[in-house]
């Protein structure tokens, strides 16, 4: 991926290091592919306030992602690299051999024109989707499925990737963008690479308002709140407003506040290293 730094012409183009869009082969998207895409505002069927700090935005369609990859054993081209405004990643648009097309994540290296394939006699190349259980130890993946069917939940956002460290009899074990080590069943599908737009975490907006257009409102903070608003709130001058907490009272940085869950066991260990 390539970075662009804007000369500063204005005050928002001062700071501002964007997206050169390189890899990107076309601007138009499938038509068949799209969905229509409505804004909330934050609002839920109430109509209620539910998530503050939404609302505005560009307009935007939807892209159905393929994340099953269950079309098997039927070879597929790459038609085009294209940008999508509902994710990081840059997605892939797909045309198989009996003529459906469907759009996928990109991995990074991916090119126009390159052949694709998923299924058990899929190779482990860039791209291609497969099993746990099919490929070498030390390959690099991404899209990674928790349930045998279900699509890929894990490693979608840019850049991010998962390492196959070990396979046992039922579980192979990953090394995830985290660093944390856990057990996946092996009849899991996954797709090989890295996703792409790696640099997408180095970029700066430059300017609030492209946040705006992003459908992102402004944040105020706790302590420049009443009391009345936050539990931080109130107090002669910058006070400090006491341990950090939400809104609804509850204690951050540093206390715990992960739930345990039936899928606690398979994690072998955390970030830190330590178990749960």
């Amino acid at each position: 991926m390539a970075l662009k730094k804007f000369k500063p012409m204005t005050a928002g183009t001062r700071w501002k290091i964007g997206n050169a869009f390189a890899e990107l082969t076309t601007d138009t998207p499938e038509k068949s592919l799209l969905e229509a895409k409505s804004k909330t505002g934050g609002r839920n069927v109430q109509g209620r306030r539910s998530m503050r700090y939404i609302g505005g935005g560009h307009k935007q369609h939807y892209r159905i992602i393929d994340f099953k990859r269950d079309k098997h054993s039927i070879p597929a081209t790459v038609k085009s690299i294209e940008y999508d405004p509902n994710r990081s990643a840059f997605i892939a648009l797909l045309s198989y051999a009996d003529g459906e097309k469907r759009y996928i994540l990109a991995p990074q290296g991916l090119q126009v024109g390159a052949t694709v394939l998923s299924g058990p006699d899929a190779a482990p190349e860039v791209g291609n989707a497969l099993i746990l259980k099919n490929m070498p130890l030390g390959t690099v993946i991404h899209n990674i499925e928790l349930q045998p069917g279900k699509g890929g939940a894990i490693a979608r956002s840019a850049g991010t990737y998962a390492q196959l460290s070990n396979k046992e009899e039922k579980y192979a074990v990953l090394k995830m963008p985290s660093g944390e080590l856990r057990k996946v069943l092996i009849t899991c599908a996954a797709t090989v690479g890295t996703v792409s737009n790696s640099d997408h975490a180095l970029q700066s907006i430059g300017k609030a308002g492209a946040n705006r257009w992003r459908g992102i409102k402004p944040r105020n903070r706790g302590v420049a709140m009443n009391p009345v608003d936050h539990p931080m709130g109130g107090g002669e001058g910058r006070s400090s407003g006491g341990h950090p907490r939400s809104r609804t009272g509850k204690y951050a940085k540093g206390l715990k506040t992960r739930k345990l869950k039936s899928s606690d066991k398979l994690i072998i260990s955390r970030k830190n290293g330590k178990k749960l």
